[in-house]
């Protein structure tokens, strides 16, 4: 699976998702499914498609330069595991990071919540609960900034329907 962060949103970085699929097709996966018009794509691949080798493809031939992480099946199973929030009773409250790696998720550890916020980092994910919404959490925008390009988010309803199709 990969996850790109800040494609079509806005209308910077406009990436078709069907250009998406014919890439990774050509890249070598198989079964290439995209979800939302947000960057999700789900796939098989025999041979390793790193994040390296999509993003630069990606920026050469559709002409859009943005981060991505990659994930099988297995390290998406534990992201999608429970989150411990027992307050998240509003799948689209409740924002998920997705990073490269263990190192950054640990840049995140620190993020200050507010209110009725909770904020759990596992081995896998920190996972935000955004109370009021995530647009009006000043959790989310610093968990942003501090992922960088090391990291993306996805609310839990978009981990969910990702999870399902890698089931």
């Amino acid at each position: 699976m990969a996850l790109w962060k800040g494609i079509n949103v806005g209308k910077a970085k406009r990436l078709a998702m069907a250009d998406l699929k014919a890439l990774l097709a050509e890249l070598g996966a198989t079964d290439v499914t995209t979800v939302l018009n947000s960057g999700n794509a789900v796939f098989d691949a025999k041979k390793k498609l790193t994040a390296d080798k999509i993003r630069k493809a990606v920026a050469e031939q559709l002409g859009v330069d943005a981060a991505v992480i990659v994930k099988t099946a297995a390290e998406w199973a534990h992201i999608a595991a429970d989150h411990k929030i027992s307050e998240a009773d509003d799948h689209s409250r409740l924002l998920v990071a997705i990073t490269t790696d263990a190192a950054a998720l640990k840049t995140v550890e620190d993020v200050p919540t507010a209110g009725n916020e909770r904020f759990v980092v596992t081995a896998h994910a920190a996972y935000l609960w955004c109370a009021h919404g995530i647009l009006e959490s000043k959790a989310g925008t610093q968990l942003l900034k501090k992922l960088g390009d090391h990291g993306t988010t996805r609310n839990w309803a978009t981990v969910q329907k990702l999870n399902a199709l890698l089931g």
